[in-house]
């Protein structure tokens, strides 16, 4: 696994905080790394007729 730095705010730290501190989420980087797999598996399935994707790219 790669380490990487981003910067959020503190608003939504404080939210990802909150469903640790509630068990559903065991870490942040957990609650973070589900975000992002999330928006990869959604970002999937909107591809137009032609294979493109119609939102944002994979980097």
């Amino acid at each position: 696994m790669e380490r990487v730095t981003l910067r959020i705010p503190k608003q939504q730290i404080d939210e990802v905080e909150q469903m640790v501190e509630t068990g559903e989420f065991p870490n942040r980087s957990e609650a973070i790394r589900s975000a992002v797999r999330d928006m990869l598996s959604e970002q999937d399935g909107e591809r137009d007729e032609r294979g493109r994707n119609r939102s944002w790219a994979k980097v």
